[in-house]
């Protein structure tokens, strides 16, 4: 089933392709790129050669993957759909949140239902992978305090802020530090994955404030995320029974009482997830850790997933669990 990149020359971007010359039911038909247009890229063991996005022959594929940068692949992914293909957008400009509602909202355990079949689906941002997941089995079983305020910290490798050259990040900046980003004009709780993590929690029925802080690691890729939640009251059960029971047989959730590591999950499609009671707070609290790569689930890996769902596939297939 013929399939095609746009945005290809870009972490996630190749990550889809790599995903894609090793599935066992699609074939990459084209992978755009256009500052490397013309060029030819190593992608694991395959070469691909990349393209101009406006020679893409969007008509002759079943689906289009975008993978361009935020603000410009709105275009795309119209020009895609009228050329009859299926379209799945890793930016933001589709997401809830984002002026585009009603629009199927990739988070594939949350949504699938949704999700297959779909003609197009917005799929998430990668802090909101790591996140929401976490958070849903709480918020479906009315376990959150009503007045809760929901603090989430989440640290993620370089290849979260892409590719194109920026000071901040060459390896002589990033290395041997750590550091909390995320702000604008003197203010926290701004960055733009806040739009669609506070829409898709109200869909999901909890009102509670969400506040956010990212981090950067010195590390390539990986999500590790730790969040405060306050409860209505103390869970009578053990703390990971909300979980598993909102995810049992869900081949891509990992439920573990041990905290998850970035080595539990670097390419893998893949959220682990685990939870204990905080001791010495007033009111009962959990803290969550949730662990992703974000190169995988976070971005290509979901893409996949949801586009298998879309092509009627089977969920897993061409897919490291």
């Amino acid at each position: 089933m013929p399939v095609g990149v746009l945005g290809a020359s870009g972490y996630a971007g190749r990550e889809l392709c790599a995903l894609i010359l090793d599935h066992p039911e699609l074939e990459l038909s084209f992978a755009t790129a256009n500052d490397q247009r013309g060029a030819t890229a190593r992608v694991g063991r395959h070469a691909i050669n990349f393209i101009a996005t406006e020679s893409a022959p969007l008509g002759d594929v079943a689906l289009v993957f975008s993978a361009l940068p935020h603000g410009a692949s709105r275009e795309w992914i119209a020009r895609a759909r009228e050329a009859g293909a299926r379209a799945v957008d890793l930016s933001a400009d589709l997401r809830p949140g984002n002026g585009c509602e009603g629009i199927p909202y990739g988070l594939t355990e949350l949504m699938r239902d949704r999700v297959r079949n779909a003609l197009l689906v917005a799929n998430p941002g990668c802090y909101p992978t790591a996140i929401l997941t976490a958070l849903a089995p709480l918020i479906e079983q009315n376990l959150i305090a009503e007045d809760a305020a929901i603090v989430a910290d989440a640290a993620s490798g370089v290849t979260g802020a892409g590719n194109s050259p920026k000071r901040e990040l060459l390896f002589g900046e990033v290395a041997e530090d750590f550091r909390a980003y995320g702000f604008a004009n003197g203010a926290g709780n701004v960055h733009r994955h806040l739009n669609e993590m506070r829409a898709t929690v109200n869909a999901l029925g909890c009102n509670a404030d969400l506040i956010f802080t990212p981090h950067l690691l010195p590390v390539a890729r990986g999500i590790l995320a730790t969040i405060t939640v306050p409860l209505r009251a103390s869970l009578s059960t053990d703390a990971l029974t909300p979980w598993r029971e909102a995810y049992d047989g869900e081949p891509f959730i990992e439920i573990t009482s041990e905290p998850p590591t970035l080595r539990d999950v670097i390419h893998r499609n893949v959220v682990r997830i685990s939870a204990m009671p905080l001791a010495g707070t007033r009111r009962p609290t959990l803290l969550v850790m949730s662990a992703i790569d974000n190169l995988m689930k976070g971005a290509a890996g979901q893409a996949l997933q949801n586009a298998n769902l879309m092509l009627g596939l089977a969920e897993t297939a061409g897919l490291p669990a």
